[in-house]
């Protein structure tokens, strides 16, 4: 086939698509497009309704999310979810590792200060966690910190469903001191596992 017939195959086809676009759109196709949109137009300001009332419920929390906002990887909405599951009181729980359990968020099987512990995890809370699993995708993805070489290293040895996990997890711990002492996240930096194994082979 030569160039040139190729070219006139395509002149003959360009016809094929403006045949497809010409129509008739009578009365009643305008009334069921008018319908749809009144519909969308409905929604959209429902959802707006929504979540000015969010806005107003969670303003007594507005230092809370604040804070929260501060984890790589938490969004303002993140971090309103994840206080909408588990409030502000932190007394209810004794320690991070309770609320940790108490959300579904201790992995089966991930690595923790070096260490490899295992055990099953309760179903816990699929709204906190939707909202941990959206913090944790967007830290791994963050440049230069802490989180983010967190999954790096879990993800090359036990996979990247265990490393997203179990960064949600090192989340939701930090949420629990964050709130506890009413301080903002401190990192322990990008280049943290590093320095650390530059500091085993010293040894």
């Amino acid at each position: 086939m030569t160039e040139l017939t190729i070219r006139v195959g395509m002149r003959a086809k360009r016809g094929i698509p403006a045949q497809a676009l010409t129509g008739r759109f009578t009365d009643h196709h305008a009334f069921l497009a008018r319908t749809m949109t009144d519909r969308i137009d409905a929604i959209t300001a429902t959802g707006a309704r929504l979540s000015q009332e969010i806005t107003r419920q969670l303003a007594p929390f507005r230092r809370q999310v604040e804070l929260l906002t501060t984890v790589p990887g938490v969004s303002t909405k993140s971090a309103e979810v994840i206080l909408a599951e588990i409030g502000v009181d932190m007394t209810r729980f004794p320690s991070a590792a309770h609320l940790a359990s108490w959300a579904g968020m201790c992995p089966g099987n991930y690595e923790s200060a070096g260490k490899h512990t295992s055990g099953k995890s309760r179903p816990g809370d699929p709204w906190l966690k939707g909202a941990l699993g959206l913090a944790a995708t967007a830290a791994a993805r963050s440049k230069n910190t802490y989180l983010a070489a967190r999954y790096k290293r879990i993800a090359v040895r036990r996979g990247k469903k265990r490393a997203m996990v179990a960064v949600g997890h090192t989340i939701l711990t930090s949420t629990w001191h964050m709130l506890t002492r009413d301080t903002d996240y401190h990192g322990l930096g990008g280049d943290y596992f590093i320095q650390r194994t530059g500091r085993t082979r010293q040894t």
